[in-house]
């Protein structure tokens, strides 16, 4: 199956999380193996194409159809950095799932050697310090395209100075698919008028 038919499914598991928390049907999920295997999502809310949540998971624990469904409800209603989501929102909020590869260590000689072998637009990069940990997906390179820009926002987001650097941080880096809603609209409103 190609990856378009395992995102119109998350899209579909992510979207009908949502729904059923406000007592809406769910839509029917295409089948897809994937969705039995374990895997790590995140899911992205965002309201004319400004952020109203985004929840994840950076490594596979679970199986891909319970993450994106645990991971939709949990940026709709838990996201801290909003309110949970009112059933007077849900025909303005997009949902988008990004699927993250396995993070690789990122082996780097400081952090000028980081900045130079970082590839914006594709990495999504995990930085760790102690107890101290914070990841961007590879899509918030459309925010922050300059590799500076985006590791010191990486570092204010791990609670840590922008203009701090130590050898004991820890960098990893991973790829994700991701999947709007809006790709699927056609076959979403044909599984809708189905329902």
């Amino acid at each position: 199956m190609s990856d378009r038919e395992l995102g119109r499914a998350l899209i579909a598991i992510a979207r009908g999380a949502i729904d059923a928390a406000f007592g809406r049907a769910e839509a029917r999920v295409p089948p897809h193996a994937a969705l039995d295997r374990p895997g790590a999502t995140f899911v992205t809310l965002k309201q004319e194409h400004e952020l109203r949540g985004c929840i994840g998971s950076l490594e596979a624990h679970r199986l891909l159809a319970i993450d994106v469904r645990r991971n939709a409800l949990a940026a709709a209603f838990s996201d801290p950095r909003f309110a949970p989501l009112a059933m007077r929102e849900l025909e303005v909020t997009a949902v988008e799932v990004s699927l993250l590869s396995p993070a690789s260590l990122f082996e780097v000689a400081g952090e000028d050697d980081l900045l130079a072998r970082l590839v914006p637009g594709v990495d999504g990069i995990v930085l760790e310090l102690g107890r101290r940990r914070a990841t961007f997906l590879p899509q918030v390179w459309e925010s922050l395209p300059d590799p500076r820009d985006f590791v010191d926002a990486l570092k204010r987001k791990a609670g840590l100075p922008a203009n701090f650097w130590s050898p004991d941080i820890r960098v990893s880096r991973y790829t994700v698919a991701r999947w709007h809603e809006a790709e699927f609209e056609t076959e979403l409103a044909t599984d809708e008028a189905k329902r």
